[in-house]
């Protein structure tokens, strides 16, 4: 079991003198996409391992208990049986990361997975996702609900206006405070990188949220035009490094928005280990938040074990 990071102090010299070098991060994206490259006989081991990374989530208008407990039978059994058999894998070994869902869900999601005996966190999102629009202690009060329903994950989203405005002390008490609303439960920060306008605010905000606490820091709530992409992640990535051996926490990561095939994913598995290292390629350290991104994997899987491409529609989805 890792150490929790119990943040530190804010520290305010650290924050402001970071810079990054925008052509810099662009170059180390550029190198690793081009020499960094997954052998195809490899290629299925990791495409496997990436689901136990996956939280699978449904955020939907429309979500009910069915369409969770649905989502439930799915993260527990991510692969049909014929799949498994032919991969080799045991039965019931592969589940993915985590059930993400709502607050009002997370009761649901939890009685689902007990059914099925499939011990797998329930997260959920919480203050005021996805805008975080909402005042800190109805905020606090969302948190605390989610855990009270069995939320073993807690994902927030941060106060873009106190990032873009720089008043990196404020957004610290609020997340120090989101934190202790949390108790056991993980705190992964959204920062909503697509809304911080400049990769040094990126920069900026993973370290305040480690700072105060954050067990994951995570890139977008996937509602934002920019989301996930490569040299963000690099940059996030690159502050846990920073962050870990200043203070000796390790912080988990997850991009998440916009990651939908299974080559998006070996490259993001890719950046992980490049950056990283292989302990950033386990679910207590690095998870994906997707909801279609598991149906193209059994795509690909399938194509391996049996020589045929299925449609995306021939294959049993949450």
């Amino acid at each position: 079991m890792l150490e929790r990071n119990s943040g530190i102090p804010l520290n305010l010299g650290w924050v402001n003198r970071s810079c990054v070098n925008d052509q810099a991060v662009k170059n180390r994206v550029q190198d690793l996409l081009s020499s960094r490259l997954i052998h195809a006989d490899h290629q299925v081991e990791w495409l496997a391992r990436s689901i136990q990374c996956i939280d699978l989530t449904t955020l939907a208008g429309d979500d009910c208990p069915s369409n969770v407990a649905r989502l439930c039978s799915k993260a527990a059994h991510p692969l049909s049986d014929d799949l498994t058999r032919a991969l080799q894998i045991k039965h019931g070994l592969l589940t993915t990361g985590a059930v993400c869902v709502y607050p009002a869900r997370v009761a649901d999601a939890v009685l689902g997975l007990e059914r099925l005996g499939a011990n797998i966190p329930v997260a959920s999102v919480a203050t005021g996702f996805p805008t975080g629009q909402t005042s800190l202690k109805t905020r606090l009060e969302e948190i605390e609900f989610a855990v009270a329903n069995g939320a073993k994950e807690i994902d927030i989203v941060i106060n873009r206006e106190l990032a873009l405005s720089q008043n990196w002390g404020e957004l610290y008490n609020e997340l120090v405070e989101m934190r202790k609303a949390c108790g056991e439960s993980h705190m992964k920060s959204i920062l909503a990188v697509g809304e911080l306008c400049t990769l040094t605010n990126i920069y900026k905000a993973s370290l305040v949220a480690m700072m105060a606490g954050s067990d994951f820091i995570k890139t977008s709530t996937g509602k934002e035009t920019v989301n996930a992409t490569l040299p963000i992640g690099l940059v996030m990535c690159r502050a846990i490094r920073a962050y870990n051996r200043k203070t000796g926490f390790k912080v988990g990561f997850k991009p998440a928005g916009g990651i939908r095939t299974s080559k998006d994913v070996l490259q993001w598995m890719t950046l992980m280990k490049e950056e990283l290292g292989d302990n950033y390629l386990t679910p207590d350290l690095f998870r994906i938040g997707a909801s279609a991104l598991l149906n193209d994997i059994e795509r690909n899987l399938a194509n391996y074990a049996t020589g045929g491409y299925f449609l995306a529609e021939e294959m049993p989805m949450a």
